[in-house]
């Protein structure tokens, strides 16, 4: 068993969608990125990279390269899932926070589980997505950034 966690923040601005594992809220504000921005994705991202000992995000999607500008982070988790199975490697579980003052997660956590089970090819009941607030400290807190914190776990594919 491998294990890997990931970890990405971006700020909220005018004029952008905002979308968390694939899902979009109805809220005045999204996250600012090369790509949609999506910190729960990028966050599974780097946390499958870790485990299956890939580099980061970074590295495979650079934000100088013009092909990843405005994609939908859900093609950037279909080519990390991609890059572990080349090394013979299945995703066992994932598991997320949130961490966000606004907007409320809870309504949309479900869909955003079946997105990411459906994404990574495994049972919905192997991952799991939780949000906290940060009671109003940091930028997070004063609603300025959302940010998401990811572990998952590898097997072999025998």
């Amino acid at each position: 068993m491998l294990f890997g966690i990931g970890y990405d923040i971006h700020r909220l601005v005018e004029g952008r969608k905002l979308v968390l594992g694939g899902v979009e809220f109805d809220y005045p504000l999204g996250l600012h990125g090369h790509s949609d921005a999506d910190v729960v994705l990028h966050a599974v991202c780097d946390a499958l990279l870790g485990a299956a000992a890939l580099g980061d995000i970074g590295e495979h999607f650079p934000d100088t390269d013009q092909r990843w500008k405005g994609v939908s982070s859900k093609s950037l988790l279909l080519k990390v899932v991609d890059l572990v199975k080349e090394k013979r490697f299945r995703v066992n579980n994932v598991d997320v926070v949130i961490l966000a003052e606004k907007p409320k997660i809870g309504s949309k956590k479900i869909e955003m589980k079946k997105n990411i089970a459906e994404w990574l090819g495994i049972e919905a009941s192997r991952v799991n997505i939780k949000a906290t607030t940060m009671e109003g400290v940091d930028a997070i807190g004063r609603g300025e950034a959302i940010a998401a914190q990811a572990i998952a776990s590898l097997c072999e594919d025998i």
